[in-house]
């Protein structure tokens, strides 16, 4: 289905920060989430799937959250599903 390929892919830098959110033993649980997210759309055409865009669009939403996860949020949120905004 032509509609799940995602042309876009986790730059360099913000595959660098979320590799520096895995292995960072003070990072958020859902930090964590997001960063994984961020590597596994890295050099693929996978996109973000229903549960991890709604997660990361409620860290977008907050101000409870540090800089960094924002960033990440918004990079899972830039390859999910256009189509399925605002349903």
């Amino acid at each position: 289905m032509a509609d799940s390929i995602n042309k876009k892919q986790s730059s360099k830098a913000m595959t660098a920060l979320a590799e520096k959110t895995i292995h960072d033993p003070h990072a958020s649980k859902i930090a964590k989430s997001l960063a994984g997210s961020v590597i596994s759309q890295r050099n693929t055409t996978k996109q973000t799937g229903v549960e991890m865009e709604t997660k990361a669009a409620k860290v977008l939403k907050s101000n409870k959250y540090a800089e960094e996860t924002r960033e990440l949020a918004g990079s899972v949120v830039a390859q999910a599903n256009k189509n399925r905004k605002g349903k």
